[in-house]
């Protein structure tokens, strides 16, 4: 892949080393990765999963003041089909959910997860502002 004209000047042209010769593994800029890759969020919405396979390549997004933002990207011809969900996962998943809605203080299902700001229920947290 050749180096896109305009694009390639300035800041995307250190986030460009398809040889993986500066940074040691394929970099392309935001955006301009070839075909055939992706980062784990795109294999997810595929249904897939990385299935142990070594990072293929990265991209860089670069950012004022601060290191240059990095994702990387897997072989999606590599990649694994998700694993389902076992009847056990769904229940133990459900169990801790409720962990979260119960609240300590009262010991009842808020129906909503118990902020962490105020370690129990918006009833037992303001007592008073509930009589009004």
């Amino acid at each position: 892949m050749e180096a896109p004209g305009r694009l390639m000047t300035g800041v995307y042209a250190k986030c460009y080393d398809p040889t993986g010769a500066r940074h040691g593994i394929p970099t392309y800029p935001w955006r301009l990765a070839p075909d055939g890759l992706a980062s784990r969020r795109q294999l997810r919405a595929r249904g897939l999963r990385p299935g142990g396979q070594p990072i293929a390549a990265q991209v860089l997004r670069p950012r004022y003041r601060r290191g240059p933002l990095v994702a990387y990207l897997y072989r999606e011809d590599l990649a694994k089909q998700v694993r389902p969900m076992t009847a056990r996962k769904w229940a133990a998943l459900a169990k801790a959910n409720l962990a979260r809605r119960t609240c300590p203080a009262c010991r009842r299902d808020a129906g909503y997860v118990i902020p962490l700001s105020l370690g129990m229920c918006v009833p037992c947290a303001y007592p008073d502002d509930s009589a009004a």
